[in-house]
Parts: structure tokens; sequence; C-alpha cells
């Protein structure tokens, strides 16, 4: 793996468009930009909740990028900025958003309640699925501006309270786009391909790492186009919708990681200036 020329690939393409930062939400599933020192100091190392935060230039001051777990306690919370001269604490506010309920029909009912066999193999799935969300590259991140990866009808929104079967489950952690089985998938942005698998849940899946633990995953493909370690510039096919795992129809689940929490990916496509757009 090349990583000068993943990092040289990240860069370029978006210095062209200019830098830009995510659309901020400060609720559970929402994201947070906290500005920093000026870049005329180096780059400080920032944590929430212990887990390393994602640091990008914007108007020469250094901004933290921070994303909101769903499960996330509403009120006030920090994150800890360390630089060479000190270590501090800055705090901000997380308030509610009610998110509405999904009520989905499963035919295939071990995909609500999996058997013994079933429950062994999304068992041993986990560890390959947690290295690839585990992913941080140290690298310099210029854009976090990211097109849709596929056209399609938004059919269900981030964060929906799910019931399956009359089941509540978790809610939904990304963003479902329906097409045609067959559609083709692009990437988002440029990254490198962490892994590709076919899971229980989640069927045909890809990971891309576009540095500092900014992780997006694509799921239920019919087909994949790209191999582990490959390096992707935004409009790269990375595969074809389909129908694999859970689902009750042909599309892409998306999915966004930052500081290991799913994020609503609505908040980095410019054209989707308000997540609700996608009911």
């Amino acid at each position: 793996m090349n990583k000068a020329l993943f990092s040289l690939l990240l860069c370029v393409p978006q210095m062209l468009l200019g830098n830009s930062l995510p659309k901020p939400q400060y609720t559970p599933g929402g994201v947070v930009n906290i500005a920093l020192d000026s870049v005329a100091s180096p780059a400080p190392e920032v944590f929430f909740q212990k887990k390393r935060v994602l640091v990008i230039e914007k108007d020469q001051q250094w901004v933290a990028v921070v994303g909101i777990p769903l499960k996330a306690k509403i009120g006030q919370h920090s994150i800890q900025v360390k630089s060479a001269a000190e270590t501090m604490q800055i705090n901000f506010d997380i308030v509610d958003k009610d998110y509405p309920a999904q009520y989905i029909t499963i035919k295939n009912k071990r995909m609500v309640n999996p058997n013994p066999d079933d429950i062994k193999r999304i068992t041993s799935e986990r560890p390959a699925i947690n290295k690839a969300l585990n992913t941080w590259t140290q690298q310099v991140v210029d854009d976090l501006s990211f097109s849709l990866p596929v056209q399609g009808r938004l059919s269900s929104p981030f964060g929906l309270k799910r019931f399956f079967n009359k089941q509540p489950k978790n809610p939904h952690s990304g963003l479902d786009i329906a097409a045609a089985k067959g559609t083709t998938i692009s990437a988002p942005a440029s990254g490198l391909v962490i892994d590709t698998g076919s899971y229980y849940y989640n069927g045909n899946t890809v990971f891309l790492d576009h540095g500092q633990g900014l992780i997006t995953g694509y799921f239920h493909m019919s087909k994949i186009s790209v191999k582990a370690g490959q390096i992707v510039e935004q409009g790269t096919k990375l595969g074809e919708v389909g129908e694999t795992g859970r689902v009750t129809g042909p599309h892409l689940h998306w999915n966004v990681y930052l500081n290991k929490t799913k994020v609503d990916p609505a908040l980095f496509v410019p054209e989707l200036s308000k997540p609700e757009t996608a009911q």
C-alpha cells in the first residue's frame, strides 16, 4: 500500500474544491465542529470519550470535527485538546432530537431472530468489521464534502427508531438509498479500500478510509468492484446496488463513521442541506 500516494489523492481533489465542513448538528447522531488554535501552531490531538477526533484546517484555524453517538446523553459534553504546550478541555452542549419510528416486516424471520448457527456466524464476523472501523490513518484531510454514492430515492433517513416484525431493534445507523439492482455505487470522496466482505446482516460490504478515523461503509451490494488496499477517487465505481443481507428490497445502506461513531451521512452531502429531506 502506497500511503504517500493515498494521502496525495485525498488532498489534491479536495483542495481544488476548497475545504468544507459537515453541516453541524448538536444532537445525538450529529456532528459538532469546534474551533481550536490557529494553524500557526501544529495540529493538536483531540479526544472525545477517549476516542481520537478528526482535526481539519479551516480558514487558517484548526477545527475538531466530532461525531456524537446516537446514545449520547443530553446536556454538556467536552473534548480534550492536547497540544505541545498544554492539555485543555472545551465544553459543548447536546440537545435532544426526536427521531421518528419505522415499522418493517421481514419475511425471513431468521434476520430478526437468528438461530444458534446464525449467531455463531454473526459473532465470527465481528472482528473483521471492528478492525475496519478501528482504522486510523494519520494524514491531512482537506475537505469533508461528499457526493451521493448512488442515484436513487432516499428511502430511510438516519436515526429512525426501528421495529422489525414489531420487535424494537437498534436505531437506523445510516442513510438508505433505494435503487434498482445493478445501479452503480460510486465513492463519494477519495479514499482507500480498507476491506470488503459478505456479512450476515450487512450483506456484501465495502469499507473506505478517508483519513483520521473518517470511515464510510456500503452495504447490501449485489456486486463488489474493488479490492482491499485499492486507492479510489471520488466517482470510482465501488460496486452495484443489491439486496444481500437483511433487506426488504434493493437499496444501498450507507454509513459514515467519525471517531468510531455512526453519524448522519446527510450532514456531509451539500445538496442535502437538511437531513429531514431524506424522508
